[in-house]
Order: structure tokens, then C-alpha cells, then sequence
């Protein structure tokens, strides 16, 4: 049996191209969405799925109407076959019951696979070389001055304002900072003034010189 799968996107206003292209396939059930393809919650693609049998074939229209991205459209297509479920995709001629088919979806799969190798490979190379030149991963450091710092600490722990006010008082962008340094007081060293020193907690306090001997 041959099932038909139409989806557009809400911004989208007909799904006419795919419905004549189906009906040319002659195929026998159709279920559509109107939805994103970025969803994996799309409830007649569900439907589609849970009536599909071995020996079946899903026909599309397009590749992107089944999948959001080359690794999700693979997997669905897989997961097909698993079930013994052909696939059928009209514009690029895409039959996964023909031999030429299934070469095609695992040259896309060994594409996709690479693709993600070098990206894993270029990742990795960008954090060694930045290793190397003394810096890691991660958020920089906060850069604030410390008596802004310790304003924005009393005025938090009066409880008379609300963050963003403190926030707008005290020079905080980040809301991510501001819990960071003000509301979580974490052993963090950051750096404090515009000269660049950098301040630490000592027993609680802050130190914005050389610790005490």
C-alpha cells in the first residue's frame, strides 16, 4: 500500500503542489500536518506510522517534508526500513525498494557521518589550540568594579529592590553574572577594577590588594 505524507508550515497556504503530486503516485491514504518539521510531535505523522505496515510505501513529495535536517530525515528513513517500510521521495527520485534507493539514503548516511567527524575534529582543534595559547573553555571573566560588586551584594541582600532594579543601578548585563557573583557568591576569582586586579574571597570578605600576611 501506498501512504502519502503532505506538511507545510503554518506561514504556508496551500498544500495543492503536494496533493497533485501524490495523486499522480496513485497513493491510497494521505495524512497531513500543518506544523514545523523542526517538531517531533507532529500528530499525523504519528498516526502515519502507527498505521503503516511492513510492505508499505511512504511517498512524499519532497525530502524536507519528512525531516527537519539530513541526520533526522536518515533516521526516519532507518527506522522504516527496520520495519520493513519502503520510502519514496518524488522529486528526487529517492525508492528505497530499489537497490539505486538504498545506496542513495546510505551515501547520505556516510555523508552525514562525516560531516559530523569533522566537525568533532575541528572542535577539538580549536580547544587545543586555544590551550595551547593559555585560555579555556568557557565564559570569560567578569569584569566589574569591586565596590559596584559589593553595592549590588547589600542591595540584594536588603531585599528592597528587585533584581533588574539592581541590576540597572550597578552595571550588571547578564542576569547569568548577576546570580553568579551576587545572589551565589561562588569562590570564583573575577577581575574587579579597570586596572585589571583581580580580587579574592577571603573569609568571606573581598580583598582588592595582596592578601594579608
Amino acid at each position: 500500500m501506498q501512504i502519502g505524507y503532505m506538511r507545510i508550515s503554518k506561514g504556508e497556504q496551500t498544500t495543492a503542489l503536494q496533493e497533485d503530486a501524490l495523486a499522480k503516485a496513485a497513493v491510497e491514504r494521505t495524512y497531513r500536518d500543518v506544523m514545523s518539521g523542526a517538531r517531533d510531535d507532529r500528530p499525523q505523522f504519528q498516526a502515519m506510522l502507527d498505521f503503516a505496515r511492513p510492505g508499505d510505501t511512504i511517498v512524499v513529495w519532497r525530502l524536507d517534508r519528512l525531516g527537519r535536517s539530513l541526520k533526522h530525515l536518515i533516521e526516519t528513513v532507518m527506522g522504516f526500513q527496520a520495519r520493513g517500510i519502503n520510502f519514496w521521495s518524488l522529486t528526487e527520485h529517492v525508492d528505497t525498494s530499489t537497490p539505486g534507493g538504498k545506496f542513495t539514503f546510505h551515501l547520505f548516511g556516510a555523508l552525514a557521518e562525516m560531516e559530523r567527524d569533522v566537525i568533532r575534529q575541528r572542535t577539538k582543534a580549536g580547544l587545543e589550540a586555544a590551550r595551547a595559547r593559555g585560555r579555556i573553555g568557557g565564559r570569560p571573566a567578569l569584569r566589574l568594579d569591586a565596590r559596584k560588586l559589593q553595592r549590588a551584594r547589600e542591595l540584594y541582600e536588603k531585599q528592597e529592590m528587585s533584581v533588574a532594579e539592581i541590576m540597572a543601578l550597578t552595571g550588571f548585563a547578564s542576569r547569568y553574572s548577576f546570580y553568579k557573583y551576587v545572589v551565589h557568591a561562588g569562590s570564583d576569582a573575577i577581575s574587579t577594577d579597570k586596572k585589571g586586579k583581580r580580587s579574592k574571597k577571603i573569609g568571606g570578605h573581598e580583598n582588592e590588594g595582596s592578601e594579608k600576611r
